[in-house]
Parts: structure tokens; C-alpha cells; sequence
């Protein structure tokens, strides 16, 4: 989608619904899904952490900035995200973590991004994190630094294939919930994504395809 485009239709974005669990669970895997309807959340102190969903141009194409993490000892190793990371006390709020963290792990200030609209939060039960996106827009092409410590690689992809059906597949994978199940997830350039980030990504494809469906 041409860059100018999309901007022209960013105040019909910022009103629409959020379709919150209705959108996450059709990327969820059905033992998550089970594992929540018996879940008391009263019972739990989630970490929390913020994450950035960046839309961008490229070409003059929109894009939005995924992350792979790099590989360590703990339950998101190697996986596909977006950049973010866990809240401080020293952060005013949700935003500027996601702000911050956006910074640290890719690169890009504050100054060049202009928030939009928070997201619905995702919990999630293998690292008891509660996870809150937000929508922001860079009205300019993008230069990414990865922290090497945290950052393996960088994935700027078009809107356009974003949107397409066509990403969207089953994967079998072995996971916290069980080995070996299928699950709904999105194939980005060769990567499988899945869990969270596929939820977080699914409530933003259904947003835009609201917002743009003229242009879909």
C-alpha cells in the first residue's frame, strides 16, 4: 500500500473498534484457548511489558518492523516479534516503555514516531507477562540499529503482504502447552510466527482491514 495513501486514512484508524479476543483467538492454539477459560487472572501478578507495532514507509510502500530475538535460555528464544520489552518504574506509562524499548532494541527515538492508539494487551501464561501494544507511525524511511545483544535480525514487511490471506497457515510445533499440536500461525518471509505476536498481529490486521478495506 503506497505510503500517502495509508496516511490519508489514519483518522478513520484511530476510531475503530478493537475487535480485542475476538481477533486474538483466531490466532491462538486451542490448548491456550482451553488453558484461559480455566485460568483465574486474579490469582496472578503479570510482569508487564509494551511493545511497538511501526508502520513506515519504504519505497514509498508502508511497512511495519518485526524483530528475531536472539537466542537464549527462556521461553520467546529465536522467536518473531515485535521490539519492546519489559516495563520500568522509572517509565510514566505503557507508551514511553514502548518508546524506550523501541530505541534500545532497534534504534529509533521517540522523536520519529508518532503514537496512535494503544492495542489490546495479551497475557502470557509460560512467562507470565501481560503484553501491551501500540500502534505508531514514522513519517519517514527508516535506518534500524539492532542491539546485538537481544536483536538476531531485522524483518521490514510490506503492508500489502501483511494483509494477504496468504500468510496465514498451520504449523505443527512443539510449545509450553503441549508437543507437537497444531497451531494457527502467520508465515513471514520463511519465519513462523506464532502465540502472542500472531495475536497482537491479528487484532492489527483486522483493524486495518477495516480502516483501508477499500483498498484491500
Amino acid at each position: 500500500m503506497n505510503f500517502q495513501d495509508f496516511l490519508q486514512h489514519v483518522p478513520n484508524l484511530i476510531p475503530v473498534e478493537l475487535p480485542a479476543e475476538k481477533a486474538h483467538v483466531k490466532m491462538a492454539p486451542a490448548e491456550r484457548i482451553q488453558l484461559m477459560k480455566n485460568l483465574d487472572l486474579s490469582t496472578k501478578i503479570p510482569r508487564i511489558a509494551a511493545v511497538m507495532m511501526l508502520l513506515y514507509p519504504k519505497n514509498n510502500q508502508t511497512h511495519l518492523v518485526l524483530i528475531v530475538r536472539n537466542a537464549y535460555n527462556g521461553v520467546h528464544s529465536s522467536q518473531i516479534a515485535f521490539p519492546g520489552g519489559k516495563y520500568e518504574i522509572s517509565d510514566a506509562d505503557f507508551q514511553e516503555t514502548a518508546m524506550r524499548e523501541t530505541q534500545e532494541e532497534i534504534g529509533i527515538s521517540s522523536e520519529k514516531i508518532k503514537i496512535i492508539k494503544p492495542f489490546t494487551s495479551v497475557y502470557i501464561p509460560p512467562s507470565n507477562f501481560s503484553v501491551y501494544p501500540f500502534l505508531g507511525i514514522s513519517l519517514q524511511e527508516l535506518s534500524f540499529y539492532p542491539d546485538v545483544r537481544e536483536v538476531a535480525d531485522i524483518i521490514e514487511l510490506p503492508l500489502s503482504v501483511f494483509l494477504s490471506d496468504e500468510i496465514i497457515i498451520e504449523a505443527t510445533l512443539s510449545t509450553s502447552y503441549a508437543t507437537n499440536i497444531s497451531v494457527p500461525a502467520f508465515n513471514i518471509q520463511n519465519h513462523v510466527v506464532w502465540g502472542a505476536t500472531a495475536m497482537i498481529l491479528s487484532e492489527l490486521r483486522e483493524v486495518l482491514k477495516i480502516t483501508f478495506e477499500e483498498k484491500i
